[in-house]
């Protein structure tokens, strides 16, 4: 049986990292084993610049995707700018004949401007969720998948998740043994578990326009372990409950308990990475009644446990 061959387009100005991670996987990684063809294809013409300098000398340009299996787009560099039209019609072709497409970061923007991931779900570096679904509305974008497979269309999160990818990638030819012998030569996890929920910033703003409700929020910020209430919080700030609820909810763009539990959450992590304090402890320190309710809140926000967050993040694995 033939080798699946696997080719990695190549542009200008492109990240090193984005673009060695797919060559990495998919090339002899196994000394005892060869598992793939890899051929780098210029996606353009001209001199292949990394945005660092390094120049690539690719030894094809788009004729090497007509026998490729599988085509990866490791990355593109400004979200805005249009592919080239050769490049795009020859992803279509490709795709057109069965080849697996996959578009790693922002690799994925080259795939929706090919047309590739209409109605399709997909996947991107998180910080750009709100430009990409702007930009492809058609989509259904998944932001906290780190890949997203939907048949021939493959896509991932940013950076770091085009490993899982392509071990992902890896795997569904050769099965988990040897994905996991590629994973452990390289020294990374097999599989992560989390998505990118555990790593997407939301911070709700410190400060508002509203003093009154300013100095309400430094107040719960440092009383986030007791409970409150809306009617005494609106006696703080000398207001009615109905007056209160409005004005929060303007200054800050959230409902006093949305506030809360944002506030609760975050406290939770740092307690999470700069301490060992039990679970519990943690829990009623952030302010949550029982370990249970902070367990279920804390998972449905950032898609893994508490003690995975702190297997992950705690200050000992710095």
């Amino acid at each position: 049986m033939s080798l699946p061959t696997v080719a990695v387009i190549a542009f200008n100005r492109f990240s090193t990292f984005h673009f060695s991670v797919p060559c990495i996987i998919f090339d002899d990684i196994l000394p005892d084993m060869k598992l793939f063809n890899l051929q780098i294809c210029a996606g353009e013409p001209g001199p292949i610049r990394s945005s660092h300098g390094l120049i690539i000398d690719a030894p094809l340009g788009l004729d090497g995707l007509n026998n490729a299996d599988i085509i990866i787009v490791p990355y593109w560099r400004k979200t805005s700018e249009q592919p080239n039209s050769a490049l795009l019609d020859a992803l279509r072709k490709a795709h057109e004949r069965g080849a697996q497409i996959v578009g790693l970061c922002l690799g994925t923007y080259v795939l929706a401007y090919a047309g590739l991931l209409n109605n399709r779900r997909v996947s991107t570096h998180w910080e750009f969720e709100q430009d990409f679904s702007q930009r492809f509305p058609e989509t259904a974008l998944d932001t906290n998948a780190l890949y997203v497979d939907d048949g021939s269309i493959v896509t991932s999160a940013g950076t770091a998740a085009g490993l899982d990818c392509c071990l992902y990638l890896l795997r569904q030819r050769y099965g988990s043994a040897i994905a996991n012998k590629v994973a452990r030569r390289m020294v990374i996890p097999p599989h992560r578990d989390g998505g990118q929920a555990q790593f997407i910033e939301r911070p709700i703003p410190a400060t508002t326009q509203d003093e009154r409700i300013n100095s309400l929020l430094e107040y719960l910020r440092n009383t986030l372990g007791e409970h409150h209430e809306l009617d005494s919080l609106a006696e703080r700030v000398m207001m009615t409950r109905r007056t209160f609820t409005r004005h929060f909810h303007k200054a800050t763009g959230v409902s006093v308990g949305e506030w809360l539990l944002s506030e609760r959450l975050q406290r939770s992590q740092e307690l999470l990475e700069s301490t060992s304090l039990p679970i519990e402890t943690v829990a009623a320190q952030a302010g949550f009644t029982t370990a249970t309710s902070f367990r279920d809140h804390f998972k449905k926000k950032c898609n893994v446990t508490p003690s995975e967050w702190r297997k992950s993040f705690h200050y000992s694995n710095r």
